[in-house]
This record gives C-alpha cells, sequence and structure tokens, in this order.
C-alpha cells in the first residue's frame, strides 16, 4: 500500500477540500470490456435525457459543478467535466474508448461530476504528497507540452514533480496504460463537495474496474480533509 500524506500548505490554503485515494492492485487492462462499452452509451443517453435543455447557467447551479466553477475561476479557467458532460448532452458526443481502468473512471465522473485522476503506480516515486503547487512548479502533460504553474492548486506530488493538479490535470510521466495492473485513483474535491459525493465516486469507480478484474485487491479506500 502506498503511503500519501497531505502537507500543512496544502491544509492551510484549502481549508474544506477533500482528496479521495482508490488504490487497486491486482488488476487486468489488457482486455476491451463490451460490458463498459454498453455502461457508456447508457450513461451518454441518461445524460442526454437529463440535460436536454440545459445552459452553462443551469449546470453550474448543480451543487457539485458549482464548487468546481469557483475553484477553477480563481485560475481562469474552465471545468473540463463540465465541458465532456455538456459535449455529451448537448451535443451529440461519445465518451472516448481508451482501458478499462480509465474507461471506468471517465463513465464514473459522468455519473458524479467529481474529479479523478488514475495513475500508474508502478510509476510513482515516494515519498507522495498531497500539496499546494509552488513558484517554479511546471508539468509535462499528457500531451507532453510543459508547462509552468500557477501558484496554489490541489496537486499530488512524487519525488520526481508534480504528478497531477486539478487544473492542468495529469503528468505523462505515470498515466494508466494497458500494462497497468497496480492503480491510484485520486479524486480532488474543492471545498464545497462533499465527502458523501467523493466516497460515491469511488465506490462507482471500484464497482466498474470488478467488471473487468473480479478479484481486484483493494489496497486502500480513503478520503483525506483538509
Amino acid at each position: 500500500m502506498l503511503s500519501i500524506v497531505e502537507t500543512r500548505e496544502w491544509k492551510n490554503a484549502h481549508p474544506g477540500a477533500l482528496i479521495g485515494l482508490l488504490e487497486l492492485s491486482d488488476l487486468d487492462n489488457t482486455q476491451p470490456s463490451p460490458e463498459l462499452e454498453t455502461l457508456k452509451r447508457e450513461i451518454e443517453a441518461t445524460l442526454r435525457t437529463r440535460y436536454q435543455d440545459f445552459s452553462r447557467q443551469d449546470f453550474v447551479s448543480l451543487p457539485i459543478m458549482g464548487a468546481y466553477k469557483k475553484h477553477y475561476q480563481g485560475f481562469k479557467k474552465t471545468y473540463h467535466v463540465l465541458q465532456q458532460v455538456e459535449s455529451i448532452a448537448l451535443k451529440g458526443r461519445n465518451l472516448p474508448k481508451v482501458s478499462p481502468l480509465v474507461d471506468a473512471n471517465f463513465i464514473a465522473e459522468m455519473e458524479t461530476f467529481v474529479l479523478t485522476a488514475g495513475h500508474d503506480v508502478a510509476k510513482l516515486v515516494a515519498p507522495i504528497q498531497i500539496d499546494v503547487s509552488r513558484d517554479g512548479d511546471q508539468i509535462t502533460q499528457m500531451n507532453g507540452e510543459t508547462k509552468p504553474m500557477r501558484v496554489g492548486d490541489m496537486v499530488m506530488r512524487d519525488a520526481d514533480g508534480v504528478s497531477c493538479s486539478i487544473i492542468y490535470g495529469q503528468d505523462n510521466r505515470s498515466p494508466i496504460t494497458p500494462k497497468t495492473s497496480h492503480v491510484l485513483y485520486v479524486a480532488y474535491a474543492p471545498v464545497g463537495v462533499s465527502a458523501e459525493a467523493v466516497n460515491a465516486q469511488l465506490e462507482k469507480i471500484e464497482t466498474l474496474v470488478r467488471i473487468v478484474s473480479p478479484d481486484v485487491v483493494v489496497e486502500q479506500r480513503r478520503i483525506i480533509a483538509a
């Protein structure tokens, strides 16, 4: 089980925030999952029915979306899960097909709206901390682009630097791949997102992962509060 600790700086900068941790091992991410593909089509249909008449303001009036909007506004950004829900519900787009461990997270996010990253544990280097971005921090994103980071975002960092942040997403060092057999899901919840919502996200991911890996081992599932 990974040791993951929170810094005093994170607690001071984001009082009321939560981090959900779900670490799973003994996984098989090599085979496609027809059942997950079916679930994707079902959640897409549900979003289109439920939100077909929604405007951007209607979406951000939802409590969880509103909490993320407030955090993202401080960095002059738009919550990317909100944009994805809009693209599915209002523009007819579909969830991508990546791999079962990634797709499980995508499906869960569309149901709970709770932002979650997934990391290959074998690619993380101890010590691992929940922290805030600082002067001089930068992240190489999944597309290979390296960006300087604004100070004050919620991040996870390991010995090699920032692994993920709310605003900039995941790095390109630790993503889930078809070879991943041990994964860490990290749910980032700014103030206003309840522990119940975070726990629902972690439970949903675990349930979906068990479709493709019934014998998965739960190394840890817990919530850290600032």
